[in-house]
Formats: C-alpha cells, structure tokens, sequence
C-alpha cells in the first residue's frame, strides 16, 4: 500500500502525518476539515490489509517546457487496480498525461497541486471532468517513503517552496520568508525532492544536498530574510490569469 503524508506550507514539513493512505495533516485553519474527508473517501477503497513491503512504486517525472513545470505520477503497481495519482498537472499536457496513464493501464484517482500557481493554468479541473479524481486545495508538500516498514524510499513533492538550488519567492500569495527558513529543513537528510518547477535542467537533489549546497539556504535566517526581501523578481507574467482560474482548478468559462 502506497502510503503519502499530505502537509500544509504554512509549516513545512514541521509534523508528521499519520500513515494512512494519502492523509491529510492539517497544520493551519485555512485548510478547511472537508479536505481530510474528501482524501480518504477518494482513496479508501484503495487500501488494503497486505504489507506495504509488498508496493511497488511506479514514478514518472513530466516536464511542460512553457513555464518550466515538473508533474509528476505516482502509482501503486501492487494493486489491482494500479491506483495512481498526479501532482501538479498542467491544462496544456492533460492529454499526455491522461495517454501515458492509459498506456501504463493505471486508474486515476486523484490529481492534486501543491499550491495555487502563478506562471501557468493547471489541468486539475480538466482532469476532474474527464477522469474523476478530486483535487486539494492550498499550497502543500507530498511527502511519500516517510514510515520505517515503507521499502521505498522518502520523497518530498515540494512545490515552488523549496527549488534545487534556490526556493520560491515570499513576497506575494501570503508568503513569509521566516516561516519558510524555520521549516524547509526538517525532513531527513536523505529525502529526495522533486520540485514543480526548474530552469537549468536539474530534475532531483536531497535534503542534504541543498543544507550543503543551496547558496540562498546555507545563510542564516536574518541573511535568508534579507536576500528574500531583496530579490526584486518581475511581476509573473501569467499571475492575472493563473491565478483566478487555478482558484477554481483551472476550469474557466467560456
């Protein structure tokens, strides 16, 4: 069994979830108690009474080259029924994605992001409609390997929170570069992290790489503060339109 810890970005990484299949930790109010039950109603009739020693992870990493965004898939290959997941679609590769997962013989049962996108429309809402997964709301973390019977190893889905080699920006979308420095590095040093987007062609780091490597997240947290506050990034150019639509799942009228 396929198990995925689901955590808010207000505290990144901060606590533990329990292990139930893709359950959702709450760690701030904004993250309505709907979001909890609608996950396990999506996935409970995944779960079964085996060993998860027995899971096999399928893994997929998907790149959009517009606005240079990582999707990822995720599936247990164990099951049945191959129940699989994504994690920041994009609308203009609903249908690759939707070809590989029907290639592959999966069952898609949910499609999620990791926060509300500023620089593209995500396919979230098409994917709903014609496969019928839910979706999640907020920006969070995927964590998935993170209990000790788990052969698999922990990966982190991060998001623009944490990048390879830098991290997302903190002056918009109720950002908050301190919370952010407090939290990014609590999970284990060998945790491998997939970020949603990057622009130099790296695909994967760790933990400890970036503790070791990163040169904004090496600072202390007064220099982090400072380099944040100083970045002076251009407005992002798809935010007017990204944003509105993927508040409701990127499903726009017409």
């Amino acid at each position: 069994m396929l198990r995925f810890h689901h955590i808010v970005r207000v505290s990144l990484f901060a606590s533990k979830a329990s292990t139930f299949p893709l359950t959702s930790l709450s760690l701030s109010t904004s993250i309505p108690k709907r979001t909890t039950f609608a996950l396990r109603s999506q996935m409970t009739s995944f779960s079964s009474s085996s060993s998860s020693s027995s899971s096999k992870l399928l893994f997929r990493q998907l790149f959009e080259k517009e606005s240079s965004t990582y999707t990822y898939l995720l599936a247990d290959a164990s099951h049945p029924d191959k129940p699989a997941l994504l994690i920041d679609p994009v609308d203009r590769t609903v249908d690759r994605d939707l070809s590989l997962i029907q290639e592959l013989g999966l069952k898609l049962v949910y499609a999620m992001n990791t926060h509300v996108h500023a620089d593209h429309v995500t396919g979230t809402g098409l994917i709903k409609v014609r496969a019928t997964p839910g979706h999640t709301l907020g920006c969070v973390t995927y964590v998935t390997g993170d209990a000790s019977d788990q052969p698999q190893p922990r990966m982190a889905f991060t998001g623009d929170a944490l990048l390879i080699r830098g991290c997302g920006r903190t002056d918009f979308q109720g950002g908050s570069s301190e919370q952010l420095y407090k939290s990014i590095f609590t999970l284990p040093k060998d945790t491998f992290i997939y970020p949603a987007h990057d622009y130099k062609g790296f695909s994967v780091s760790t933990v400890g790489e970036e503790m070791q490597y990163n040169p904004r997240l090496t600072k202390d947290e007064e220099t982090f503060k400072n380099i944040m506050a100083n970045l002076n990034l251009s407005y992002p150019k798809m935010i007017d339109v990204a944003v509105p639509a993927n508040l409701v799942c990127g499903v726009q009228s017409k």
